[in-house]
């Protein structure tokens, strides 16, 4: 739990003209979706959908948890996203793409229509993509990758992303399992100043199987060279420019597949999750109005990859179905140096701006000062994703990138939930750093036992969705009973399973949740079960952490051991460490929470996306052989860092 004992009101010059711009209006919303639940949606739905024939049911229980919303109903989501701004809105900015080595190019909304219905035209007259059709896209984050999402869901077919630094292995399993019958990919593209390459891994993929694949549709964006495979790969800027410019939407049902996109557990093979198409749409939209206040002429930007559900929701579908302005970046906030992302800010007046805490970490620690030197005075709202955020990465976000002005958002919700679930309200939610706040109107949060007991204030337990919502996960695709055993099986409150999330939380006595954590994330030392999120939140007390992964370790008498990796802000040397850490340790948690094991190395091993590999953490603690996939890390070669400096302690 966050000890920050500090509250921050709302600015009031941005709540008179915020969306929700109190917490008396906040509850409003809330008691009315508690007291008619099905009218609630009802009216958002009639609201911000442009439906192309009527709904007739608002929610169908009567298969549950196959819910279905909004039954009978037609829509098509490139229609909600592109053509119904065209009327007014198509010389407007929709996509504002910054390339890695700084170019920039501005798609208007009828230059996006003129994409995207080229692009459908290319996959449903060239390669017979039909509704219903899986395309998987392993895709850089360039402007194609954009148009082949909304390509596919104007024609009706199913995408699913890989994300783009996922190895050949990853990317064959995916195809595998959604049958796909055409990829889109790129020959690579540009990241810290150099070209890197997508095609070839491919091509590895497709030798090892996905034998389901018609076709490869390559884009050229940086033009080093691939080989090509005759009859099956094809070029995608030499077939473009002879498709028309007009393409007629598919109209589809409500609960048609949007999209397929595959989570990986430690076990098992990935998961894929199915998403809807009116409930999905529905609240990346209001969420979009409600979380970042989304006003006609802000600029928004989320720095995450189109290969994750926050790339999907944030980036594509939630600022386009807005009708706002997206930035979409090629490269990394950080290069060619840690003021890369503020200089984004404030060349392209950016007013939205939303990242992960690992990222707000890392600029901290590369330019503590950064920030003061570029003019940020366009930013209203700042966002934060991912990981629970601490209290000192919340303040520096807010007092230097912030200038004490902007609110936070600390974003809790997971690529099931398809959208924010619960999050501060930027004109409304007095804000305690580190906590979560309140679940947004119409989304019922429960902490409960795992029998259903619902835990009193102070008391950790089981953060569970109660009802249904518009955007939720669907099935797992293919596979039904994994989606009740996973979601479904575990807490029941009076008589009915409800959604568990996999994830601890805990209420203050003011009602704000706090996450804590995977409740598998738990450490269990002489019978003392301790959460590493909890142990993590203690050590960046100190002020000399600049990052910190907690993992167990066998123990002969305790069961298990607490094992710290330790990375030190630059600059910052302390030969008492571990010594320092512990007294940290025993004072925020007690003496059970020392640790018999704290290594400091040079970074952690992360994905490109800022996803820290804790399995890699617990084998290395484990002195276990590395059996993952290390080429994704954004630096493979820590591992064999870390694995020396965890040998030599």
């Amino acid at each position: 739990m966050s000890t920050e004992k500090h509250i921050y009101q709302p600015n009031p010059k941005f709540a008179k003209d915020a969306a929700i711009n109190s917490m008396d209006a906040y509850w409003k919303l809330q008691n009315k979706a508690i007291e008619d639940y099905e009218g609630f949606w009802k009216g958002f739905a009639d609201e911000k959908i442009d439906w192309l024939s009527a709904y007739n049911k608002v929610l169908d229980e009567s298969n549950a948890p196959f819910y279905k919303w909004f039954t009978e109903g037609r829509l098509n989501v490139s229609n909600q996203c592109i053509d119904r701004h065209l009327a007014d809105k198509a010389h407007k900015t929709a996509i504002l793409f910054e390339g890695d080595r700084g170019e920039v190019e501005e798609i208007t909304y009828a230059q996006l229509a003129l994409h995207v219905n080229r692009m459908a035209n290319l996959l449903r007259h060239e390669f017979n993509v039909q509704k219903g059709d899986r395309v998987v896209l392993y895709m850089p984050m360039i402007p194609e990758a954009a148009y082949a999402m909304l390509a596919c869901t104007r024609i009706g077919a199913v995408h699913s992303i890989v994300f783009g630094g996922f190895s050949s292995e990853a990317l064959k399993d995916r195809i595998e399992d959604a049958e796909a019958k055409v990829v889109i990919t790129a020959d690579g593209a540009y990241r810290k100043g150099k070209p890197y390459m997508l095609k070839q891994v491919v091509d590895a993929a497709l030798e090892q199987g996905g034998e389901s694949i018609e076709a490869v549709i390559v884009v050229k964006r940086n033009n080093e060279p691939i080989e090509w495979v005759e009859g099956r790969d094809h070029n995608y800027n030499a077939l473009i420019e002879s498709q028309h410019s007009e393409c007629p939407f598919e109209l589809m049902d409500s609960e048609d597949p949007l999209f397929l996109l595959y989570t990986s557990g430690s076990t098992g093979k990935p998961k894929g999750v199915q998403h809807s198409t009116a409930g999905y749409i529905l609240w990346a939209q209001m969420t979009m109005e409600w979380v970042f206040d989304i006003k006609d002429d802000d600029v928004f930007w989320c720095t995450a990859d189109i290969g994750w559900i926050t790339g999907h929701t944030y980036i594509i579908y939630g600022p386009l179905a807005a009708g706002t302005t997206t930035v979409m970046f090629e490269g990394v906030p950080t290069y060619p140096d840690a003021g890369r992302a503020w200089k984004m800010v404030q060349d392209h007046k950016i007013t939205q701006f939303y990242t992960a805490p690992t990222a707000i970490r890392v600029l901290h620690k590369m330019g503590e000062d950064e920030p003061k030197k570029y003019d940020l005075s366009s930013l209203k709202i700042l966002g934060t994703v991912g990981e629970p955020i601490d209290p000192p990465a919340w303040k520096w976000y807010y007092e230097t990138v912030g200038n004490s002005n902007c609110a936070i958002v600390d974003t809790w919700w997971q690529t099931e939930t398809g959208g924010h679930i619960i999050s501060p309200l930027p004109g409304a939610t007095p804000i305690k750093p580190g906590c979560a706040t309140f679940p947004l109107p119409g989304i019922m949060t429960e902490i409960l036992s795992y029998d259903g007991v619902v835990k009193k204030a102070s008391e950790p337990g089981l953060l569970c969705i109660t009802k249904p919502w518009p955007s939720m996960i669907r099935n797992i695709w293919g596979d039904p009973e994994r989606y009740v055993k996973a979601y479904f099986s575990d807490v029941e409150k009076d008589g009915k399973a409800v959604y568990f999330s996999g994830d601890g939380a805990v209420q203050d006595e003011d009602g704000y949740i706090t996450i804590v954590g995977r409740v598998d994330d738990v450490i269990n030392v002489s019978g003392h079960r301790m959460g590493t999120a909890e142990i993590e939140a203690a050590v960046k007390k100190d002020d000399h952490v600049a990052e910190v992964a907690v993992v167990s370790r066998p123990h002969e008498l305790k069961g298990e051991s607490i094992f710290i990796y330790i990375v030190l802000k630059e600059g910052h040397i302390n030969k008492n460490i571990k010594e320092h850490i512990n007294e940290v340790l025993c004072s925020e948690i007690g003496n059970i929470a020392k640790a018999d094991h704290i290594i400091e190395v040079p970074g952690l091993p992360k994905t490109r996306s800022g996803k820290i590999m804790r399995r890699i953490l617990r084998s290395i603690a484990k002195d276990e052989e590395i059996t993952q996939d290390i080429s994704t890390l954004e630096d493979p070669s820590i591992v064999e860092e870390i694995i020396k400096k965890a040998r030599e302690a």
